[in-house]
């Protein structure tokens, strides 16, 4: 069984993904962790596509949620890496490409055959799980979104300015949303949970609500 949040970035769709996980003892699946780890891949083969496709493709892409999500890529533990200003630099352009989104899709759907998933993204319940019992778009206005994502990275002791965090949250939403392949759009069987009008704590327990009558766990 998978639930899915959509939006864009900086709406919050992660952390209370995460919390709904923590909260109905269910799988987190992180969409963009995944598409980072990709990223990543694609920086470490020196931006060459040639060399990217050919890693892509023996590429051994691993994830588990303990807590945290952890992403190991080729035996390497990259969950810290992926956080990086210059992995998010490039996520929206890799993300785009047609052959990534192949492989992360095709990741995705095998992982949730056998447990029930929460998983959150741009383009799930429209282009990856077309058919999930649940599905959430999140949004938020772009200066809380930038201000959500500034605090986030000052946190990790990651250095950026608030300007240049509004600047790439408006580039990634430019690039999202108008991709040939599965841009950013609301399923229009999604319910909109807008984070900016509500506390974290409510809107984790609106998205609770709707979904624990429907989902066994043991």
């Amino acid at each position: 069984m998978i639930v899915v949040i959509d939006g864009p970035a900086g709406s919050g769709k992660s952390s209370t993904a995460r919390a709904v996980a923590h909260e109905l003892n269910i799988q987190y699946l992180d969409s963009g962790a995944l598409y980072r780890a990709v990223t990543y891949l694609f920086l470490k083969s020196e931006q060459s596509l040639s060399t990217f496709f050919e890693s892509l493709n023996s590429a051994r892409l691993s994830f588990e949620f303990d807590n945290e999500f952890q992403v190991t890529l080729n035996e390497e533990d990259i969950t810290s890496a992926i956080r990086d200003p210059k992995v998010s630099a490039h996520v929206s352009t890799i993300a785009a490409m047609p052959e990534v989104r192949e492989f992360i899709n095709t990741l995705m759907n095998n992982a949730v055959q056998y447990d029930v998933y929460i998983a959150d993204g741009r383009d799930l319940g429209t282009a990856v799980f077309p058919n999930a019992e649940y599905k959430f778009f999140m949004i938020a206005d772009l200066e809380t979104r930038a201000k959500r994502r500034h605090e986030e990275l000052s946190s990790k002791g990651l250095q950026m300015s608030y300007s240049e965090v509004l600047a790439e949250i408006k580039q990634r939403d430019q690039i999202d949303s108008t991709r040939e392949k599965d841009p950013l759009k609301q399923a229009d069987d999604a319910i909109v949970v807008d984070s900016s009008t509500l506390s974290f704590d409510e809107q984790v327990q609106y998205i609770v609500t709707r979904i624990k009558e429907t989902i066994t766990t043991e």
